[in-house]
């Protein structure tokens, strides 16, 4: 066995105990992260750089984990000051205490709130206006984490997302015209979704019943009750919050400034707008913090985990493996090959990893057989239909953290209804014509 096999076979050690683990609830997804590929490494021989791997890979991270650290923080306070409480309120008079409306309402609003393409902010946004209506009419918070997730795999795709870019800069491909080849099976996907949250909240609506409430009740309902939580909102200053956050997120959407910076000038804005006095600006950063370094401690532990598995060099091995393990017979349906192939390299690598390292490869490979650089580019995106399931996405720690749900139980829960993205992502691209079988 050659050293690149057993640099793979480590790869993929490191990844399936991790999954095995985590969803048979042996160990937490934090300790996972850490002592799995700790203890891979040393089996390989690595022990002596284990600490230079973790700090590479910790670096690596850390942009993403202060850029989270602000947000929570940013969209805690939005929260605490009220700002979606309006928003809240007219999801509860809409819903009428029906919970197939919540969840078909939130399908919609998570496939509008990921057009930005950041999978924080959606998460931030969806869950704090919905959220509370779940807990309120008890239905199940795992439905909200699938649907948001969903959803955002889908609206991920376009340009200015994370694996569109990395294919354009790879390939060398035009945005302009990737994008009008994915948005059908992207319209096709999103609606399937929303069918999707539609059975579900036939489940929950044959669970918990439609909850008749008259105005009066609904108004209590979506009352904030806490004197702790109504002494923090400010009303009077709803409109500077909302223009503040509307603010943000077109900066975000622009792009113009980094993320990080973005969410840290937000959170300092809203403190000197909404809690001048400097006591109230510690308190309320103690408040938001106990969320904020759950979130950051999960994304450091990711850090880890994909520092040694990029540095010591098991990241590239299993790049190199899955580019050679198909026969060449296979050659006359190689754009289908690379969709396959992109479901287990999306889940297992970032999308750096997959999109610089074994893009090009399979992309060359099909040159041979007749495919353009557009065609396999395309083929490769199918598999964004399961990566926001890997534990190598940072946000998905928020999204966890803030809906309560645990991680294995939500991967099984998601990748089920994600197998019927995946075929309608195929199928649109084969009718299309934007991917030849």
């Amino acid at each position: 066995m050659d050293y690149q096999t057993t640099l793979a076979i480590l790869g993929y050690s490191i990844v399936i105990v991790f999954m095995v683990l985590i969803m048979t609830k042996k160990m937490t997804a934090f300790t996972s992260l850490i002592v799995i590929p700790i203890i891979f490494a040393i089996i390989g021989g690595f022990g002596p750089k284990i600490g230079q791997f973790a700090l590479a890979g910790i670096k690596s991270v850390s942009t993403t984990a202060v850029m989270l650290l602000f947000a929570i923080i940013f969209f805690g306070m939005m929260i605490n000051v009220g700002l979606f409480d309006p928003l809240v309120n007219v999801i509860v008079k809409f819903v009428k205490g029906d919970p197939l409306k919540v969840l078909v309402g939130t399908a919609i609003l998570s496939a509008v709130v990921s057009i930005d393409g950041d999978g924080t902010t959606t998460t931030m946004i969806v869950t704090s206006a919905l959220l509370p209506i779940y807990k309120r009419l008890k239905i199940k918070p795992l439905y909200l984490a699938t649907i948001v997730i969903m959803q955002n795999s889908i609206m991920n795709l376009l340009p200015w997302g994370g694996p569109t870019a990395r294919i354009m800069s790879a390939l060398n491909v035009d945005g302009g015209e990737m994008l009008n080849k994915l948005i059908p099976g992207m319209i096709f996907s999103a609606i399937y979704v929303i069918g999707v949250s539609y059975y579900l909240g036939l489940k929950e609506r044959k669970r918990l019943g439609i909850i008749e409430v008259d105005s009066k009740a609904l108004e209590q309902m979506a009352a904030v009750t806490d004197p702790e939580e109504l002494a923090l909102r400010r009303p009077k200053l709803i409109w500077l919050n909302f223009a503040v956050t509307v603010v943000v997120m077109v900066l975000l959407v622009l792009g113009k400034l980094p993320s990080a910076v973005i969410f840290e000038i937000g959170v300092a804005l809203t403190l000197i707008i909404n809690y001048p006095k400097l006591k109230a600006q510690r308190e309320m950063i103690e408040r938001q913090a106990g969320n904020a370094i759950q979130v950051v401690i999960m994304v450091l532990a990711a850090g880890i985990f994909m520092g040694i598995l990029t540095e010591s060099g098991m990241a590239k091995a299993i790049a190199l493996n899955l580019a050679s393990i198909v026969p060449k017979s296979f050659g006359n349906h190689w754009a289908l090959v690379t969709a396959i192939l992109s479901v287990p390299g999306t889940f297992l690598l970032s999308n750096d990893a997959f999109y610089y390292g074994v893009l090009p490869v399979l992309a060359q490979t099909g040159a041979a057989y007749g495919f353009t650089p557009m065609q396999i580019g395309i083929a490769s995106t199918m598999g964004q239909a399961f990566h926001l399931l890997s534990p190598l996405v940072a946000f998905i720690y928020l999204l966890l953290q803030i809906t309560e749900v645990d991680m294995g139980e939500w991967q099984r829960h998601s990748a089920k209804w994600s197998i019927g993205t995946f075929i309608i992502f195929i199928l649109a691209a084969v009718i299309t014509g934007a991917m030849p079988l």
